[in-house]
């Protein structure tokens, strides 16, 4: 479904990507961990159009993405949850999911407001309880649900994660992650970068390493939990698991 092939990306004079190459395949949670400042929401936002990529290869469904634009990339089904959820606080719940469909066509979006908002609501109950609610006032947690639920509204083929679970409590981390799993059983297709690479690698197929702009390490997840410089890095354990 989606091939990055020797990604470049810079942040003024600083090198944030230097040749980072990986692969989605459809149906799977592919899971991107790493420290903070590794790179891992630079590419996300160069998958989206949101950064411009310096050199390299975006292949989405086959097709050369590289130079088109964010708006364009949606419609082909790429879709980012951004990070810190980013929100229309001042808007109701209803009123930030009904921005989620903004790219529809206006039948499309008739139907999508009917259709689409009451999935939504079936798979995050809580926000039809909220639905009239800003979503400046909600919790951690709803916050999150509701930019997850903003971006499906777009109905994406493939959908970027950035930090999910940033800033919420263990509790709701633990939902959060149950709700990505959820969304991979009904079809979906998922990349998701995260700093909490147990539950991340707990969820996902295959996971990518990043350091410092460069892919270190990738394989089957649950073979990353149980190496040693993996569980040493990002999962504060030896090699014994003590």
């Amino acid at each position: 479904m989606l091939a990055v092939e020797n990604l470049e990306a810079s942040y003024g004079g600083n090198q944030a990507l230097k040749g980072v190459s990986l692969e989605v395949k459809p149906g799977e949670i592919v899971s991107l961990i790493g420290a903070n400042g590794a790179g891992k929401t630079t590419l996300l936002n160069c998958l989206s159009s949101v950064h411009r990529l310096r050199k390299g290869k975006i292949v989405f469904m086959g097709q050369d993405v590289s130079g088109t634009d964010s708006q364009r990339r949606v419609r082909l089904g790429i879709v980012q949850v951004p990070e810190s959820r980013q929100l229309f606080g001042p808007l109701t719940v209803k009123e930030n999911l009904e921005m989620g469909a903004y790219g529809c066509s206006r039948q499309e979006r008739k139907k999508a407001l009917i259709l689409e908002i009451e999935r939504i609501y079936s798979l995050f109950p809580i926000l039809k309880e909220r639905r009239k609610q800003r979503a400046g006032t909600l919790s951690g947690g709803e916050q999150q649900m509701l930019a997850i639920g903003r971006g499906l509204m777009a109905n994406p083929k493939l959908l970027l994660l950035d930090e999910p679970s940033l800033g919420l409590a263990p509790m709701i981390v633990q939902e959060i992650f149950r709700i990505i799993k959820a969304l991979q059983e009904e079809g979906r297709t998922i990349l998701l970068v995260e700093q909490n690479a147990r539950g991340a690698l707990q969820i996902s197929q295959r996971a990518y390493v990043l350091e410092t702009g460069w892919i270190t390490s990738s394989g089957r997840s649950e073979d990353l939990l149980q190496d040693g410089k993996v569980r040493r890095a990002f999962l504060g354990q030896d090699i014994t698991g003590s």
